[in-house]
């Protein structure tokens, strides 16, 4: 199967690149994709532009694939199922969940000079990073491309409802399970409380397994696309 790996802020194609090798060694096809405003090198990218190149993928595929998105970049891989229902077979978030109509798609932290920058460690203090030691702290870090406003700060809409029929799981990383069921129970993920297809699996991780656990990603990856 095809599957198109969607990272998250300030995050560009490069950070899947210990996950590819073990997709394809279990027989799959990872696409990762490089979002404008986050590697392309236009800092005056919108959120418009982001969801225009992930469907750009998911045309470009020769089956219907499973489309990634991690942490705020959840919200990228529910809309293209909202786009493209018919098209996208699965969606798989890791430690993120997608954002209603009409919210902020990533409004979390200070925006200056037209871009959100990466904040620094103290938001993530705890479980999120727990699991990154300073080596990779700081390769992060020195990495990170800030976000462009007008991707932080677009506005998510939703228009197909049979986007609630397309299968979606729920990687947790940093939370559990059950957490995760918790917060959609009481209504704090209105989208998933309305799918009609998903699933929530564990993977003993901080906010980034990628980096720290991309074999472990990856088979749990490929799991979904098989089953």
């Amino acid at each position: 199967m095809d599957i198109l790996l969607i990272a998250g802020l300030w995050l560009d194609g490069s950070v899947w690149r210990e996950v590819v090798p073990e997709l394809e060694a279990l027989g799959h096809r990872p696409v990762p994709i490089t979002l404008p405003g986050q590697g392309d090198g236009t800092a005056s990218a919108t959120l418009d532009d982001q969801v225009a190149a992930v469907l750009a993928a998911v045309d470009s595929t020769s089956e219907m694939p499973m489309v990634v998105g991690h942490s705020a970049a959840s919200t990228l891989a529910w809309l293209a199922a909202d786009a493209r229902p018919e098209r996208v077979a699965k969606v798989a978030l890791i430690g993120g969940f997608p954002a209603a109509d009409g919210a902020a798609y990533a409004d979390f932290f200070e925006v200056k000079d037209g871009v959100m920058p990466f904040p620094g460690w103290g938001p993530f203090e705890g479980p999120d990073s727990a699991d990154l030691d300073e080596e990779a702290k700081e390769s992060f870090a020195s990495a990170a491309i800030p976000v462009p406003e007008a991707v932080a700060k677009g506005v998510v809409r939703l228009t197909d409802e049979r986007r609630l029929e397309v299968p979606v799981v729920v990687v947790c990383p940093e939370f559990t399970p059950a957490q995760a069921r918790g917060w959609i129970d009481d209504g704090d993920v209105p989208e998933l409380a309305e799918a009609k297809h998903l699933d929530l699996v564990d993977i003993d991780s901080g906010h980034w397994p990628m980096i720290t656990k991309p074999a472990e990603l990856a088979r749990l990856l490929a799991a979904v696309a098989d089953g």
